[in-house]
């Protein structure tokens, strides 16, 4: 896991070594975690390639 600070907000990088395929519509809870973010204001991207590995990346806004 990776944490930045950003001039606006926070960003949170997360990857495994798992084999990647990640897909929301499965019931992974990723979409959760999406719905999440979303409702306070931030934003989230996911990345999992046949292949892996799997990356999800969260900003979050704050003021410093």
């Amino acid at each position: 896991m990776r944490l930045e600070r950003l001039r606006t907000g926070l960003r949170a990088v997360i990857s495994d070594d798992g084999r990647g395929g990640a897909d929301e519509r499965g019931g992974s809870g990723l979409l959760g975690i999406r719905r999440r973010v979303a409702a306070l204001d931030g934003g989230t991207t996911l990345t999992g390639p046949a292949g892996g590995p799997t990356v999800i990346e969260v900003e979050l806004p704050c003021v410093w």
